[in-house]
C-alpha cells in the first residue's frame, strides 16, 4: 500500500504503523553504492585525497558535483529512520544502545587498527614522507605519537560511522521522550508544517541554509568528531529529522506529492550550475561561491535531490527481492572495505600507465570484486564478521541498520 493511501485528515493521528520499507534498504544500498562509485572519482579529480591517479584532472568533477551535496545527507536521513524502527521494537534501551555498540563500535575498531591502516601507508608512500616497509609502519601507526604528517591511527571514510553511533548513544536516553513527542506534538508539527509539497521542498532547508551561512565560515570539517560543529549541525539534524519523520504518514505523503517539483528543481539548479560551471565559471564563483546566494541554491539542490529520490524509491522500489536481501547484508561490509581496495589497487595500477580507461576499469573492478570476495569470505567466519558489520543471516532485517 502506498504510504499516501494511509494518510489521515487533518484533524486525524499522522503518526501510523507503516510497513517494511524495501524503498528505503533500496536507497541505502544506492547510496552506499554511489560512495564507492565516488571514491573511485575522487582517485581521478583534482580535489585533496590519499593517492592519486597520474590521469587525474578535471573532467570527471561535473559528475562529482552532482552527488556531492546530498549524499551522505541522504545516508544520514535514512539511518535516522532505521534508529527509529530499531529503537521503538528494541525491548529496552540499554540494551539498544550496546546493541549498536556491538554493531558499530567493532568495526569502528578494526577500522583504525587494520582496516584504514593501508590508507594511510600508501598515502605517506604517495607524498614520499616514509619509505617502503609496511609492518615497521604499522608499528609506528599504533604508537599513537604523531609522527606523521596525518593523524594515526585514523578512521578516514569510517568518520560516518563513528558520528553515527556518537549520535546513537546521545540520543538514547532520551529515546523514550523522543518517541512520545514523535507520536504526539512532533507528529502533528511535522504533519502541519511539512504537510505540503512546497513547504516540504522549502522549510526543511532553512536551518541547514543557517549552518552553512554561519557555521561553517568558523568551523570548517575536519571528521574528527570533537571540532566538527558545523558538520555535526548539518548530520545530526538531518539525523533526527529522518527520525521523527519515520513514522509520519503525512510526511511521506507530502514526499510522493512533492516529486514532480523536486525534480523540476534538480534539473533547474543541477543543470544550471553544470552550465555556469562549463560557461566563465571562475566569473560567477567570484560573484557567489563565499555568499548566502550559492548556499541556498546548492541547500535547495540537495533536499530537493533527496526528497526526489524518497519519491521514486518509495513509488518504484518498494518491493523485496532477493537480490535487495543479499545486498542489504552486504553493503556494510563494502563500505568498511571499499576505500581501502581502491587506494591500494590505485596505488599500484596507475604506476603502470595503462591509459585512463584501462586503469579506471581495474580500480573499480579490483574494488568491487574485493568487497564482494571480501564479504563472502568474513561472513562464513563468526569471529571475524562482526568486526565488518556482517550480522549473523538470520539477523539481515529490512532497515535495522543503523
Amino acid at each position: 500500500m502506498a504510504i499516501a493511501d494511509t494518510m489521515s485528515s487533518d484533524g486525524g493521528d499522522f503518526s501510523m504503523p507503516i510497513g517494511r520499507r524495501y524503498d528505503l534498504d533500496w536507497l541505502r544500498v544506492i547510496a552506499f553504492g554511489l560512495l564507492i562509485f565516488y571514491h573511485v572519482g575522487m582517485f581521478y579529480v583534482t580535489w585533496d585525497w590519499h593517492v592519486k591517479s597520474v590521469y587525474a584532472g578535471p573532467a570527471a568533477e561535473p559528475l562529482m558535483l552532482i552527488v556531492n551535496p546530498w549524499r551522505l545527507a541522504l545516508l544520514f536521513f535514512i539511518s535516522g529512520v532505521a534508529v527509529r524502527f530499531a529503537s521503538d521494537k528494541a525491548m529496552s534501551k540499554p540494551r539498544f544502545a550496546a546493541s549498536r555498540l556491538f554493531r558499530l563500535g567493532l568495526p569502528i575498531l578494526a577500522g583504525m587498527i587494520v582496516i584504514v591502516t593501508p590508507q594511510a601507508y600508501f598515502q605517506l608512500r604517495y607524498s614520499g614522507e616514509i619509505e617502503p616497509g609496511y609492518l615497521a609502519f604499522w608499528a609506528d601507526y599504533l604508537k599513537l605519537e604523531q609522527t606523521f604528517s596525518i593523524t594515526t591511527p585514523t578512521w578516514n571514510h569510517l568518520w560516518y560511522v563513528v558520528y553515527l553511533l556518537a549520535y546513537i548513544l546521545l540520543i538514547t536516553p532520551a529515546l523514550p521522550l523522543m518517541r512520545r513527542f514523535a507520536e504526539g506534538m512532533g507528529c502533528n508539527f511535522i504533519a502541519k508544517a511539512l504537510g505540503g509539497p512546497m513547504r516540504l521542498l522549502l522549510i526543511v532547508p532553512v536551518p541547514f541554509i543557517a549552518y552553512a551561512i554561519f557555521l561553517e565560515p568558523h568551523f570548517p570539517t575536519t571528521h574528527d568528531l570533537v571540532n566538527d560543529w558545523a558538520n555535526h549541525a548539518h548530520r545530526f539534524t538531518i539525523f533526527l529529522l529522518g527520525y521523527f519523520a519515520a513514522k509520519n504518514v503525512r510526511f511521506w505523503g507530502s514526499v510522493e506529492r512533492a516529486l514532480p517539483a523536486a525534480a523540476l528543481l534538480v534539473l533547474l539548479i543541477g543543470g544550471g550550475r553544470l552550465y555556469l560551471r562549463a560557461n566563465h565559471w571562475d566569473f560567477y564563483v567570484s560573484l557567489f561561491d563565499m555568499g548566502p546566494l550559492m548556499e541556498i541554491v546548492l541547500t535547495l539542490y540537495a533536499w530537493s535531490f533527496i526528497v526526489m529520490l524518497l519519491g521514486l524509491a518509495q513509488r518504484f522500489l518498494n518491493w523485496p527481492s532477493r537480490v535487495l536481501t543479499y545486498l542489504t547484508g552486504a553493503v556494510f561490509c563494502y563500505y568498511i572495505l571499499h576505500q581501502t581496495i581502491i587506494v591500494v589497487a590505485g596505488y599500484y595500477l596507475t604506476q603502470l600507465q595503462l591509459g585512463v580507461v584501462s586503469e579506471f576499469t581495474l580500480v573499480l573492478g579490483s574494488t568491487l570484486l574485493g568487497c564482494a570476495l571480501g564479504y563472502e569470505f568474513f561472513k562464513r567466519i563468526p569471529l571475524l564478521r562482526v568486526f565488518l558489520g556482517i550480522k549473523a543471516p538470520r539477523q539481515c532485517e529490512v532497515l535495522v541498520t543503523a
